[in-house]
């Protein structure tokens, strides 16, 4: 294993590592910028206020990646938390439209709220943009974990009816727009390259603000100030959703987003897109215009992948392989040797 150097950065790779869509590497800065912090924890150096600019950068950088400003996003710990604080939050009887093999951290928290009649809707792809008209949300990832089919968002954008985004699967290697849409959640942990536990919910000026049905200390107009007693005082906007931060994702997600804020990820794309594309074209699928590949393969094929040393995931029988910035097309080769 040998160091990657990507962008200004360095990662430290295996060879055939096509995993990202499940978990990022980190790069050097980011590894030792959570190592640091670690350290500091271990040896009692640590004092909690000193994460707060943590979580403003993380914040700010991922507000620059899905292309809103800072004061639109409340800071939580996963994806589904923050989808759930929106499904919770919904008129009673809201019919909510998805694609099939939705990410169930997008849908499950709309399927939970049944009791209150909210009712979860899959349709094909290809009628999600025609569906909306007979809904009150729309709920989707705008990259499908399971295939990298990417949503029509020009489209979307379209239409008369609200819309939720997962960009999960999306930022960091897709450029984006999204202040159009009325909610976009995202994690960190995969193509963002950060620990695990650190999630952000952006909320439209126009769209219901959600409730705080995890209301706690850090989402207090001043936090250190609303630790103890009541009443309650909560930020105004979606700061007063803040979750308590998991501090070492913070510290990581704060270095990585931005880097990744400062780059040109229409390059980005390119790179990985490019990498992806060409897989698929060599195996005589054509180009999809995403860093996911979703293959069929028999056993003996991913056997071959194996022994070639390539890393993926299986998601609903198929071979999942995704392309981010610290792959080559010695990452191309592997998959393609092992194949054809």
């Amino acid at each position: 294993m040998a160091w990657r150097a990507a962008l200004g950065e360095r990662f430290y790779v295996p060879d055939g590592y096509l995993n990202t869509a499940s978990i990022g590497i980190p790069s050097v800065t980011v590894a030792d910028a959570v190592a640091d912090a670690i350290t500091e924890w271990r040896t009692g150096a640590a004092r909690p206020p000193q994460y707060d600019r943590h979580v403003a950068a993380a914040r700010a950088g991922w507000a620059r990646l899905v292309g809103v400003s800072p004061d639109r996003v409340a800071s939580g710990a996963s994806v589904s938390q923050l989808v759930a604080l929106v499904a919770a939050s919904v008129p009673d009887g809201t019919r909510v439209v998805t694609v099939g093999s939705e990410f169930t951290s997008v849908t499950f928290p709309f399927a939970a709220q049944h009791g209150r009649g909210v009712t979860v809707t899959e349709v094909a792809p290809d009628r999600l943009l025609d569906a909306a008209a007979d809904h009150d949300l729309v709920a989707v990832s705008v990259v499908q974990s399971l295939d990298g089919a990417v949503v029509d968002l020009d489209g979307l954008r379209g239409v008369d009816t609200p819309v939720l985004l997962d960009a999960t699967q999306a930022v960091g290697w897709l450029p984006l727009a999204l202040d159009w849409a009325d909610y976009v959640v995202g994690g960190c942990y995969k193509w963002l390259f950060a620990p695990r536990g650190a999630a952000w919910l952006a909320v439209h000026p126009d769209a219901p603000m959600p409730t705080a049905h995890d209301a706690n200390w850090y989402g207090g107009a001043d936090p250190w100030a609303a630790i103890y007693g009541l009443p309650l005082r909560l930020a105004d906007g979606p700061r007063g959703l803040d979750l308590s931060p998991v501090w070492f994702s913070q510290v990581g997600a704060a270095a990585s987003t931005e880097w990744l804020a400062g780059l040109d990820l229409a390059g980005v794309r390119d790179h990985c897109v490019g990498l992806a594309d060409t897989v698929r074209t060599e195996l005589g699928h054509p180009a999809a215009g995403s860093a996911i590949i979703s293959l069929e393969l028999t056993d003996d094929q991913v056997g071959r992948l194996g022994a070639a040393g390539v890393v993926g995931s299986v998601r609903a029988g198929r071979m999942r392989l995704s392309y981010h910035l610290y792959n080559t097309e010695d990452d191309v080769d592997r998959v393609v040797g092992a194949l054809k």
